[in-house]
């Protein structure tokens, strides 16, 4: 429990130190003024100032902080005012946090797949050695009889009835052939095994048969000789950017027709997912940790108020309008959508506890 909370602390201050180092990077080089760049956030335990610039260190240890000046509208008479310089300039600036983040998951999986990264094998891996090949669990069902018997995101099955398969099909296929009789089924969780007996449940009635309740992958090890890794970890990059816009586009379709929400995680999720990673494995933490961060640029980029790409909107209409726009009014929008934001949070930190509180309550008490 506190390996985990360590962890998580430490995955999301990177995530964000390396965001908000974007925003600095990108303004000092392009001549605008930065009051405090902050290491966590306050309150304020000292700081020190070197041309111009607070470096501050703040007691709550989660990343840090860019304050630009002039960003607020602020500062008007200054010419290195965030506020006077040309637009190229702030939406170069604005999109620099998002853009680092893309850089980092780039980075961490290429890492991943230089010294070996677990990876789905549903592609073709011809230049790439893989090892540790074993059928992992991807989901569980709600209410089906692997949920009920304990069996988790992340399990491998090692075998059924003391037999092993080679693949996640012929598995499926024997779970097909065998439903009407207990299963015999050996699970392995982090290096820890059990066996659980389990007996196929038709759990929808749109399903012709009756099933355990899991989805399964031929999951491995991957790795790539070290001038092939970053090619590769580009290519991944890439992939997860697209499937994270269309889950969150599938996501908001599903909101307007009243549902789609149940998946969505806050920060008592992501800490329990930390947890999870932490079990399987550091190269579980590495891939964890890229996905988190594409995620974070994807969520900064969409044009809502408050976030990196809802100030470039404003900009781009500034643009259009070619007069600048009316100071007061946007920072009233963005306050309205940061007071969105943090009510979204709130909800969402709700549900994550009526989930997994429990859990976590016992957690708890088990340091105690």
């Amino acid at each position: 429990m506190i390996l985990t909370i360590i962890i998580f602390f430490i995955v999301l201050g990177i995530l964000v130190f390396v965001h908000e180092l974007g925003h600095f990077y990108s303004a000092r080089k392009l001549g605008v003024g930065v009051e405090e760049f902050g290491f966590g956030f306050p309150p304020k335990i000292f700081g020190i100032k070197k041309n111009g610039v607070l470096y501050s260190l703040n007691l709550i240890p989660i990343g840090g902080f860019v304050k630009i000046k002039g960003e607020s509208g602020d500062n008007e008479v200054d010419s290195d005012s965030f506020i006077n310089a040309p637009i190229w300039k702030r939406v170069i600036i604005l999109f620099a946090g998002v853009f680092m983040n893309f850089i980092l998951a780039f980075v961490l999986i290429s890492i991943g797949f230089g010294i070996g990264i677990p990876t789905s094998l549903s592609g073709n891996y011809n230049h790439a050695k893989v090892r540790d090949q074993k059928i992992q669990v991807i989901s569980v069902y709600p209410n089906s009889p692997a949920e009920k018997s304990g069996i988790k995101l992340g399990d491998y099955i090692v075998s059924l009835d003391d037999k092993t398969f080679s693949g996640s099909v012929d598995l499926t296929n024997y779970i097909e052939n065998n439903q009407d009789t207990e299963i015999k089924i050996l699970v392995d969780n982090s290096n820890t095994q059990k066996i659980l007996t389990l007996k196929p449940e038709q759990i929808d009635s749109s399903l012709n048969k009756k099933i355990i309740g899991v989805s399964l992958s031929d999951t491995g090890i991957v790795s790539y000789p070290w001038y092939m890794a970053p090619i590769y970890g580009f290519r991944a990059t890439v992939n997860l950017t697209i499937a994270i816009f269309e889950a969150l586009y599938n996501l908001v379709i599903g909101l307007f027709q009243g549902h789609g929400a149940e998946d969505v995680s806050g920060p008592i999720g992501v800490a329990v997912f930390t947890g999870r990673a932490v079990s399987m494995g550091w190269q579980y933490i590495l891939q964890f940790m890229a996905i988190l961060s594409i995620n974070l640029a994807v969520i900064n980029i969409l044009p809502f108020p408050a976030l990196d790409g809802g100030r470039i909107m404003f900009l781009v209409i500034e643009k259009i309008r070619r007069k600048k726009n009316n100071q007061k009014l946007e920072a009233i929008i963005h306050n309205i959508g940061f007071s969105l934001l943090m009510f979204l949070i709130v909800l969402v930190t709700y549900k994550d506890f009526t989930r997994y509180g429990g859990k976590i309550i016992n957690n708890i008490k088990n340091i105690f």
